[in-house]
């Protein structure tokens, strides 16, 4: 029972999944390669296209979530950084716009 005190995030607890399939396949891909038919090619090929994978997808959008909340706060502390006048209030580019050479 996971209590709201407790130091672990579900998000934490939620990385035995990954970590049990992956231990599965690798079961497999260890039948796969003792066995009299088997071969260890087909071994790695299980492996990957059954554990790796999938588990990289599953892990990459699981990881999407706080990967849009670490941008989002980002731009939130870029927008304020840029919001704050400068030290001494002067502004930060010329106040003589550029002239155009005409041809």
């Amino acid at each position: 029972m996971l209590l709201a005190d407790n130091s672990f995030k579900i998000s934490q607890i939620m990385y035995i999944i990954p970590i049990a399939w992956i231990y599965v396949t690798a079961m497999m891909a260890i039948a796969e390669a003792t066995n009299s038919n088997g071969t260890v090619l087909g071994a790695i090929i299980t492996f990957i296209l059954y554990g790796l994978v999938p588990v990289g997808l599953i892990l990459y959008f699981m990881g999407t979530p706080s990967r849009r909340r670490a941008l989002r706060e980002r731009e939130i502390a870029l927008r304020q950084d840029s919001s704050q006048p400068d030290a001494d209030s002067l502004p930060t580019t010329d106040a003589v716009a550029p002239v155009r050479e005409e041809r």
